[in-house]
């Protein structure tokens, strides 16, 4: 098997690396991005005070099939061809390589990963994933769009296990907040994440509950009720 390899430079090798993967994508169309290899030639260099500033550099090297494969046009909106792009850039950066799929609502942009090492993309407890999440749902709640859609970012089937682990939080905390007579709060969760409380918790006889605080930072409150 043939391969193609290309050698490109950045500020960061996570720019590099990026750099370099759109120029396979140029001369390769349909490129198996999760298969591409990179070695990485010079870290860079900042220099002090901005003097003797060198890039980093890095070697990207690319398996080729006999035929390219076929790009099927993307069913994506604008905006979620935006989220598409930043996230992969950020996946890149952090070391692993992988493909991203949108999945779009009219509530939701979904971006899942798939690939090798997602392990280090979802991090300890998911504080990895989450934070990258946090970010783009920041980036698109700073620009004040009416109608603003929430990302969801996922890999290797971690919101689903994400929404186990919510729902079991839910009902301990009802439970709770029934037992003490006392509200409780729970901490900051995005809007798909508190939609999950708030259903699990819908048919709870004895509580109701509530979204409190401003977004990016809005939390689920469990109120004991008669």
């Amino acid at each position: 098997m043939s391969e193609l390899q290309v050698e490109a430079t950045g500020e960061t090798v996570g720019e590099a690396k990026w750099s370099a993967l759109r120029e396979l994508e140029k001369q390769y169309p349909g490129i198996d991005k999760a298969a591409v290899r990179f070695q990485v030639v010079s870290e860079g260099e900042r220099g002090l005070l901005g003097v003797g500033y060198a890039p980093a550099r890095v070697i990207a090297t690319a398996p080729l099939d006999s035929e390219p494969a076929q790009v099927e046009p993307r069913d994506e909106s604008e905006l979620g061809a935006e989220m598409r792009v930043l996230l992969e850039r950020i996946v890149l950066a952090i070391g692993v390589s992988g493909l991203v799929e949108v999945e779009e609502d009219d509530e939701t942009i979904t971006l899942t990963c798939t690939g090798a090492d997602l392990g280090m993309l979802i991090g300890r407890h998911g504080q990895t994933i989450d934070a990258i999440q946090y970010l783009l749902n920041a980036i698109l709640y700073r620009r004040g769009e009416e109608g603003r859609k929430e990302v969801v970012v996922d890999a290797a089937g971690y919101r689903a296990r994400r929404r186990a682990t919510l729902e079991a939080l839910a009902v301990r905390a009802a439970e709770r907040a029934v037992r003490s007579d006392k509200e409780i709060e729970l901490d900051p969760m995005t809007a798909v994440e508190r939609k999950i409380v708030h259903l699990r918790l819908k048919e709870f006889e004895g509580v109701e509950t509530e979204s409190e605080g401003t977004e990016p930072n809005r939390y689920v409150v469990i109120v004991p009720v008669d």
